[in-house]
């Protein structure tokens, strides 16, 4: 198994790529991509990097859930409250899971984020949740 990244095409190369596919009547071989970086094996990538990548990922999903991310025309993203309140779930779980055996270096800029998304949360919410309701409270305590 090959460990994913986030590949740094723009939305036109992702669009073009999307309609190659699309226009083509086989699926396909993955085999012949010649332009993707070399990836490494998951199982040579160290467990805290594979931990902290996900932790990455779920939180800046919620900040862009939570309405802090731009259009490409610079206005505002409208704030997805249900699709944030999944994702603060998700990151609240396992940076609470995984605190102890990452270490206090690695998890506290994590417990640091997870606040700042969880105040994002509460700000973007018209009506906020009670203390200690809020999502990924039932692991992290109340967040004012």
């Amino acid at each position: 198994m090959r460990w994913c990244s986030v590949p740094s095409w723009t939305r036109s190369e992702a669009s073009a790529r999307v309609s190659a596919v699309s226009d083509s009547p086989t699926t396909p071989d993955v085999s012949d991509i010649s332009d993707t970086p070399d990836i490494p094996d998951i199982g040579d990538v160290p467990a805290v990097e594979v931990v902290l990548t996900v932790a990455m990922h779920l939180m800046t999903a919620s900040a862009v859930a939570c309405g802090l991310a731009e259009d490409e025309d610079g206005t505002p993203r409208e704030a997805d409250l249900a699709e944030a309140r999944i994702l603060i779930n998700a990151l609240a779980a396992l940076v609470t899971a995984s605190a102890a055996d990452l270490g206090s270096m690695h998890a506290a800029p994590l417990r640091d984020g997870l606040t700042a998304v969880q105040r994002a949360f509460r700000e973007a919410s018209e009506i906020p949740d009670a203390p200690g309701e809020g999502p990924g409270e039932q692991w992290t305590g109340p967040v004012y």
